[in-house]
């Protein structure tokens, strides 16, 4: 038991280190390249900028606004997508007639391009901030509904039948039996969905928006402000990893039994 703890743990600081390793390695090039003046300064700023750029909208408090809305902005249209997405794959793993009756439209809906929902949105429900959760649930709702049919739909049918052998009732099936076994697979979907969540957000915040990191964005490109285009990208991508790192502590946590391809390498 001990030597098996001790290769986990020196396993995990390998994996550590070589992810620690890749930013670095993008840390250095770009350096390379700004410092270097391989590319002007107006393509790709520098770190120095960079940095001086979030230190100076974290002193006026201009960062922490920004990330505050965006953060509830893909977190409340994501999670409106969870809670419509989850009983509804769920119902469409289970029921041929139900999933034949609505998995044709959402397999049609889900190649709509998002972005030219935008003028719908703003059309059916103005400028305020439920339009910007719709867009946000409407670029994950399609994909995550039919990503939860799929996972509900591998789990082992002979759990199902002894369950029904030993007079489960359907509401006890799916509690007990359908969402404990799809469980670490719908915790996956989640996180892969809430970063597409945030790659929605861009978009969320094209128009009638006066704040969020997308917004800043948007703004920036039109003043050739890269230092704050590329301040923007890092704080998005630092909260993506933050959120990831929760799921995945949320994972081993809710389904320990779980054991993936790479962990027993």
């Amino acid at each position: 038991m001990g030597s098996g703890k001790s290769k986990k743990m020196v396993k995990s600081m390998q994996y550590k280190m070589l992810s620690l390793i890749c930013f670095v390695l993008i840390i250095v090039f770009w350096c390379i390249a700004s410092y270097g003046h391989l590319v002007q300064e107006v393509f790709l700023p520098s770190p120095t900028a960079v940095i001086s750029k979030l230190l100076s909208m974290a002193k006026d408090g201009s960062l922490w606004a920004n990330c505050r809305e965006s953060i509830a902005r893909v977190m409340i249209g994501w999670i409106w997508s969870v809670i419509v997405a989850l009983p509804m794959g769920m119902l469409m793993a289970n029921s041929k007639r139900f999933s034949a009756f609505v998995q044709p439209i959402i397999e049609f809906a889900r190649y709509l391009p998002v972005v030219a929902l935008v003028p719908l949105t703003l059309l059916y429900l103005g400028i305020e901030e439920t339009q910007k959760y719709t867009i946000i649930f409407l670029g994950t709702f399609f994909q995550l509904v039919l990503m939860v049919a799929d996972t509900v739909s591998n789990v082992d049918a002979n759990m199902i039948n002894a369950a029904k052998t030993l007079g489960a009732k359907r509401f006890q099936i799916y509690k007990e039996v359908i969402f404990p076994a799809a469980l670490p697979g719908l915790i996956d979907d989640f996180r892969l969905t809430i970063g597409w969540a945030w790659t929605y957000l861009v978009v969320a915040e094209m128009v009638a928006a006066s704040n969020g990191l997308g917004f800043m964005i948007l703004r920036s490109q039109r003043y050739l402000a890269t230092d704050t285009i590329f301040a923007g990208l890092i704080m998005i991508g630092l909260i993506g990893l933050v959120t990831d790192w929760i799921f995945r502590i949320i994972s081993r946590i809710a389904a320990p039994w779980q054991e993936r391809l790479g962990d027993s390498r």
